[in-house]
């Protein structure tokens, strides 16, 4: 294409171009809306960021939807939410949050790659593992604020919000009681390694991501809970799951 036929602004772009813009456009929007929660973090703390992204997602949504829903004709309710999924029944709406949460997932694995191919595991895994302490400590905020539980859930509030993480919907785990003051939390069947294992490979040495993963959501749910690792790949485990952990409440302070 020469110079003179290229599109000098975007209302000179091809139907193809369009359509690819407004992806780009969607796509700038979210990198932009993750780097304001960085710099705020970074600042602020994360307990700020949380809360000033709480707000501001709630009217961000409100503002892109109803914008969004104008320009292509679909209606959104007074939330800002889709109408659409509105009327949805339950059975789809379940089969919806499943295919958002494979779809997390699947970007998880996919930023995992890219880094792992030019720039090798160790720098992968080091940046897995980073974005695991930080994503959940955000999960676990939200999931808090979803359900409403108080500032000190205890133990039955952590098993709660075990069963509202993203992984609950895509993984099988389970919960075993060991006396009133812990309880062994079980991954059964995992995604990621159970298509390893269709593939012949062996375990996804995940250890050094649930050693931040766990715990910092643990006590993001109630600080006076800690986290012991009973198994987690590259350790040895039994058939019946791929990793456990046990958490525990510490005494309350009189």
């Amino acid at each position: 294409m020469s110079e003179d036929a290229k599109p000098k602004c975007i209302a000179e772009l091809s139907q193809g171009q369009l359509v690819r813009w407004v992806i780009e456009g969607l796509r700038c929007t979210m990198i932009h809306y993750g780097y304001w929660f960085r710099e705020v973090e970074s600042r602020l703390g994360f307990e700020r960021a949380a809360e000033a992204e709480a707000t501001a997602g709630d009217r961000v949504l409100g503002i892109v939807m109803r914008r969004l829903g104008a320009a292509m004709g679909f209606e959104v309710d007074d939330r800002g939410y889709p109408a659409a999924l509105t009327a949805m029944s339950r059975e789809e709406l379940l089969n919806l949050i499943d295919a958002v949460c494979a779809n997390w997932l699947a970007n998880d694995g996919v930023w995992f790659r890219e880094v792992e191919k030019p720039f090798g595991m160790v720098s992968a895994k080091h940046a897995n593992d980073m974005c695991w302490g930080r994503f959940s400590l955000y999960e676990a905020f939200r999931i808090k604020r979803f359900l409403e539980l108080p500032k000190l859930p205890g133990l039955d509030g952590l098993k709660t919000a075990l069963a509202f993480r993203m992984y609950s919907r895509i993984n099988k785990q389970s919960i075993e009681d060991v006396d009133e003051h812990s309880f062994i939390f079980r991954m059964e069947e995992c995604r990621v390694q159970m298509a390893r294992k269709r593939k012949g490979l062996p375990d996804y040495p995940c250890k050094s991501a649930g050693m931040i993963e766990y715990p910092y959501f643990a006590s993001a749910i109630d600080p006076g809970i800690e986290t012991e690792c009973i198994g987690c790949p590259p350790d040895r485990h039994p058939e019946g799951w791929f990793c456990a952990w046990k958490f525990m409440l510490k005494p309350r302070g009189r």
